[in-house]
């Protein structure tokens, strides 16, 4: 195993508000698709603004979070929410270096980036680096590595345009190849995002094995048990989202039993 450049503190339970056409929303990951009238598939609809979720993260003092623009017309909400809790949410979704810095000075503590430099199925180094310009360096950079198993190739690909788009980059080669370029990684195990049907457990391992910097791992979550396994098979070193279980977005997993958790990892 190769050595780790970062300290590996103890894992962290990191939320998420995951926006869709403005709304704060629970969907099935895979159900993605660019044609409106076909789908997602949708597990939960709130009631509440992003801006109320953002405003409990912060009364719960969890930190490291995400707020996820999934497609157009979630701009508005996506800054309700950072203005809520400044310094505490990360955003995604649609983030150039055009745009970057707006969401910066609304208060994100940093900007998640996928598609916009996987282009072509390739990692497109002249736009990774023209974001990093933009936005002053790697550090307040997030790279999302969501990911789907390809069968045919064997091992898991970073997949881009609402996780419809296979890339030709593996997630074992982009957390070697591009830990230099950012401050974390975000990992979706897309096959399972949403569905409560447990985690992708070959790679977590394969998280806490290949990636030198903090990495946080979504999908599939639905209980402190998996939580827990999260934390073995992370070895500590991979933190973790919970969507759709969580009673929150309409689950059956206790959100304020997982904030407990949270905080007994850290007094540990």
């Amino acid at each position: 195993l190769k050595s780790f450049l970062f300290p590996t503190g103890p894992m962290r339970f990191r939320p998420c508000i995951d926006l869709h056409s403005g709304k704060v929303k629970q969907i099935v990951g895979s159900s993605l698709r660019d044609d409106p009238d076909q789908g997602p598939v949708t597990n939960f609809e709130s009631e509440l603004g992003a801006a109320d979720y953002a405003a409990r993260y912060q009364e719960d003092g969890l930190t490291g979070g995400h707020v996820v623009m999934l497609g157009p017309g979630n701009e508005e909400a996506a800054l309700a929410a950072l203005r809520a809790y400044p310094g505490g949410l990360q955003v995604g979704g649609g983030i150039t270096d055009q745009n970057a810095v707006k969401y910066l000075e609304a208060g994100a503590s940093h900007v998640v980036v996928t598609s916009f430099v996987f282009r072509d199925g390739k990692v497109d180094m002249e736009r990774l680096n023209a974001l990093l310009a933009a936005v002053g360096g790697k550090e307040k950079v997030v790279l999302d590595l969501s990911c789907r198993q390809d069968a045919s190739r064997g091992g898991y690909y970073v997949v881009t345009d609402r996780w419809q788009k296979f890339t030709d980059v593996t997630v074992d080669e982009a957390v070697t190849q591009l830990s230099e370029y950012c401050a974390e990684f975000l990992v979706h195990g897309v096959d399972v995002e949403g569905m409560r049907q447990g985690i992708v457990e070959p790679l977590v391992e394969l998280l806490a094995e290949k990636s030198p910097i903090p990495v946080t791992y979504a999908g599939g979550i639905r209980s402190l048990e998996d939580m827990e396994l999260v934390k073995r098979l992370g070895k500590g070193r991979v933190d973790a989202t919970i969507g759709s279980a969580l009673d929150m977005f309409g689950g059956d997993l206790s959100y304020a039993a997982v904030v407990e958790w949270h905080r007994q990892q850290q007094q540990a």
